[in-house]
């Protein structure tokens, strides 16, 4: 394991982003928790959130998928 996947700032906030967002590349889209260090990945292209595939709170690898974007 790599990481865990959080795809809000807090427990209570409101996720970065949902299905149907858009994003540019310097969007955050989720934080990786990495030994204790939280980590802002952003969305590194410009288009809409097509699908979410890790549930927050998960585990995570290098190389995985965590969203589906369409590019614009």
């Amino acid at each position: 394991m790599v990481g865990t996947f959080y795809a809000s700032p807090a427990p209570d906030a409101p996720p970065y982003v949902s299905v149907g967002t858009a994003v540019t590349p310097e969007s955050v889209v989720c934080i990786i928790e990495a030994m204790k260090v939280m980590n802002e990945i952003k969305a590194e292209m410009s288009g809409t959130i097509t699908e979410i595939l890790v549930e927050s709170g998960k585990p995570v690898e290098f190389g995985k998928p965590l969203f589906r974007i369409r590019p614009a």
